[in-house]
């Protein structure tokens, strides 16, 4: 019994050597085999913030500003897009500029004060309306999403100079000079009394008188600022900015009566932006 039982065990292991002994054994040199690599994992990352756009109020040395800022992403680095660091952008910026030599004042009504104001030799109210395109680079900050960064601001354009003669309320004479009546009126060489001396003048006429009268002057200008982002959500827009504006026009331009017109600007500002950022 005993002897039959190790010959069949014998058998078996001859047939199971012999199926191992036909089956070809593939070697990892053997290039004619090809391996199907493994598929790495498809990671689907969120689409990048490349746009921005905000508004602006900014306080000048001569004036007032406000202003509209439309930003895109410079960048394809997907590390870097998100924070912004290069940014192209377009502004459109309205400004009212004020002379130095403006004395803001009440005017006389028959001997007594006036309830209103004018601003005393002014001559012409002018704006201008700036179209800025530039650059805004990132020279320090984000290494954090909550730090502020610091960027770098230059930028130019076209200027469209609105020139509009200022109207004052004064007591013009009439019937050569027997009885006076109020009556707007601009300044020009043959009616500068009532400029120029406060007795006639009750108040300024109001900023829609004379706006039939406005000329377009066209100039140029070039700006340079530091921007300071402090908003801590990537999706919005707070930030500081302080510079530098100068500006050229094709024409002089006289602001304020005994006061030489001049034909270029310079001035320093400082403003706030809000706004957000999409992708």
């Amino acid at each position: 019994m005993l002897k039959k039982f190790n010959f069949t065990l014998l058998l078996l292991l001859c047939i199971d050597f012999s199926l191992y002994a036909q089956t070809p054994l593939i070697s990892s040199t053997d290039s004619s085999v090809k391996v199907k690599p493994i598929p790495k994992p498809i990671v689907k990352r969120p689409k990048p913030i490349t746009k921005e756009s905000s508004v602006g109020l900014r306080l000048n040395t001569d004036g007032w500003s406000f202003i509209f800022e439309s930003g895109k992403a410079k960048s394809q680095d997907l590390k870097r897009i998100d924070m912004f660091h290069d940014v192209r952008i377009l502004q459109f910026e309205f400004s009212e500029r004020r002379h130095p030599k403006e004395l803001r004042m009440y005017g006389w009504d028959r001997n007594q004060q006036s309830d209103k104001m004018y601003a005393f030799g002014k001559v012409n109210n002018f704006y201008s309306l700036k179209f800025n395109i530039g650059i805004r680079k990132m020279i320090a900050g984000k290494p954090y999403p909550k730090s502020v960064s610091v960027h770098l601001v230059y930028a130019g354009g076209l200027t469209l100079g609105l020139l509009k003669p200022y109207y004052v309320d004064a007591y013009t004479s009439k019937d050569g000079g027997a009885t006076f009546e109020l009556a707007p009126v601009k300044f020009t060489p043959e009616n500068s009394q009532y400029f120029l001396d406060p007795l006639y003048v009750v108040g300024s006429s109001g900023f829609t008188k004379g706006l039939g009268e406005m000329k377009i002057i066209p100039g140029l200008h070039l700006k340079s600022a530091l921007h300071f982002d402090y908003t801590p959500n990537k999706f919005k827009v707070a930030a500081l900015e302080v510079g530098a504006t100068a500006e050229y026009y094709t024409k002089k331009i006289e602001m304020v009566a005994s006061q030489k017109p001049v034909a270029y600007f310079f001035n320093l500002y400082a403003g706030i932006q809000f706004g957000g950022r999409r992708r």
